[in-house]
């Protein structure tokens, strides 16, 4: 076997070390720039609208009764299915009648008996009358048939009136739906003895319209005071409140404030309130938690913003807004309230600016972006701005031409 010259045998080895320090001495210049990164873009709007306050409430009927009887008896029937819808009249529960019966025929009998003898002595006291001017009997004598008929005639009132009440209690013994609304469970069954005005029978609620009643602060409340003032209107007039349940998305449904109390409670700082909604369709039940939002403010434009497109630094709030050359730009705002999802620009930007409202983590400031361009608002959430700001013209103009109605008790 030959073996080469040292010098020949490590010479293949000097090219490959001399070809591997080559290719790692290459230039990045050859490789492709990394393209700029997609954000979501919109640009800032600007809208007429109120700013509105959040409480919190119960429901309440604005009617209840507790349903008692008027007379004491033995229960013979109960005549609704509980918890069934009732109309003013219907039938509740029927007490023994008979007794009741019994007592407006004994009294009849004595009204018969008592105008029997008023007609005889009415007539005694015109004949006595005749007579007298005859001279045949004596005044006296024709003065105390007189006062015979007279106590005849009251006797016969007293005993009318007794029958009267006698009938009176006869109809009480069919205990009726005193208003409109939803029965609760009956407290007593048939066979039950129950006592006049103590007894609980069962309960009722109205259910065409439902309360809300809310407490607000004093600061709230000497907010809404000036902001009446300026308006020229009431503080207690007919506003907008809408309402949301516990298991609703937003307050879609719409009523107005009819009372407001006539002091702040001095121990809790706090004066009480109340809002009316219809409930026609049976949506509300007394006793739920409800979700309220007032007017809290005259109606102005607002720069509003998608509320994801805002960062956070330190406590401070942020935007990244794009210029002419889609470079990326930090800049602090000052914000206000959310309303339907979209946040209020105090200051710091304006109408029509971009801004990114989607991927700020791609979005590095001084960088250049690839914007996508997507709408600030959907269709639906302007058109409940819209509404929104229609109810408050709407109430106001009503105020404007209709008298203050409003319930202090």
């Amino acid at each position: 076997m030959h073996q080469l010259p040292p010098k020949l045998w490590q010479f293949p080895l000097a090219l490959t070390t001399l070809l591997v320090l080559s290719a790692c001495g290459k230039t990045p210049d050859s490789t492709q720039q990394a393209p700029a990164p997609k954000v979501s873009v919109a640009q800032v709007i600007e809208q007429p609208l109120n700013e509105w306050d959040e409480f919190t409430g119960r429901l309440e009927a604005p009617e209840s009764v507790q349903v008692r009887p008027r007379v004491s008896g033995f229960v013979d029937k109960v005549s609704f299915n509980e918890g069934a819808l009732v109309k003013k009249g219907d039938l509740l529960f029927q007490i023994d009648p008979r007794p009741f019966q019994a007592e407006v025929k004994r009294l009849e009998a004595q009204l018969q008996q008592a105008r029997a003898n008023q007609a005889r002595t009415v007539s005694e006291s015109r004949r006595g009358e005749r007579l007298r001017e005859g001279n045949a009997i004596s005044a006296e004598l024709a003065d105390a048939r007189k006062t015979a008929a007279q106590e005849a005639q009251a006797a016969v009132a007293g005993i009318q009136a007794e029958l009267d009440n006698a009938r009176l209690n006869l109809s009480f013994t069919r205990v009726t739906a005193p208003i409109d609304g939803r029965v609760s469970r009956a407290e007593v069954t048939a066979g039950n003895l129950v006592t006049a005005s103590e007894s609980l029978l069962t309960s009722l609620v109205s259910t065409d319209k439902v309360y809300a009643y809310f407490d607000a602060d004093e600061r709230a409340f000497l907010k809404y005071t000036e902001l009446a003032r300026q308006s020229g209107h009431d503080s207690r007039g007919k506003s907008p409140v809408y309402l949301g349940l516990s298991n609703e998305d937003g307050n879609p449904h719409l009523g107005q404030l009819d009372f407001l109390d006539n002091q702040v409670n001095p121990r809790t700082g706090t004066i009480r309130g109340r809002a009316v909604f219809d409930n026609a369709d049976g949506r509300f039940t007394p006793g739920l938690y409800a979700r309220l939002k007032l007017v809290g403010s005259d109606t102005y434009d607002a720069t509003l913003i998608q509320d994801v497109a805002v960062g956070t630094d330190l406590g401070k709030k942020f935007v990244l807004v794009l210029g002419a050359d889609n470079k990326v730009v930090y800049r602090s705002v000052q914000l206000g309230p959310k309303l339907e999802g979209l946040r209020i620009v105090r200051d710091g930007l304006a109408k029509g600016e971009r801004i990114v409202v989607n991927g700020l983590q791609r979005a590095i400031p001084g960088s250049t972006v690839d914007p996508q361009a997507v709408p600030m608002a959907d269709e639906k959430t302007l058109a409940a701005l819209e509404r929104q700001r229609r109810s408050v013209a709407s109430a106001r103009a009503e105020r404007s031409d209709e008298p203050l109605k409003v319930s202090l008790k």
